[in-house]
């Protein structure tokens, strides 16, 4: 079992910057793909961002509505992962949520087999 535990939503202005933890307990996840969605309100949840394990390729991948802006991270020793929030728009408010699996496509979260509880990002204009 893998529990996740994020951290460092809130609320900022446009253009501001936010950087979202997410805690693993229980068991390593080293060897998990971690992943990052959101979801606002009254929407399906959607892919943000994923990054495979760093001892084997450590790719990333982006949406398109965040490439640029956003970076996803890794910390074996710390057993967390992070997203780098920048230039942050209206439209990024949601809820979001970190994820990982063992075996699966970095984008779907149905093949995710952990999640944590979700932190809202709220962005004013």
């Amino acid at each position: 079992q893998v529990q996740l535990v994020e951290s460092g939503g809130g609320l900022v202005q446009s253009g501001g910057s936010l950087k979202l933890s997410c805690a693993a307990t229980e068991r390593s996840v080293d060897n998990y793909t971690m992943g990052w969605f959101r979801q606002a309100p009254e929407k399906e949840r959607v892919f943000v961002a994923a990054m495979a394990p760093i001892a084997w390729t450590g790719r990333t991948y982006y949406a398109d509505s965040v490439k640029g802006r956003f970076t996803i991270s890794r910390d074996n020793a710390k057993n967390t992962g992070y997203l780098q929030m920048n230039s942050l728009r209206p439209e990024d408010t949601a809820v979001y949520y970190c994820a990982v699996f063992r075996r699966g496509r970095p984008t779907i979260p149905e093949d995710y087999d952990y999640w944590g509880q979700g932190s809202q990002v709220t962005v004013s204009s």
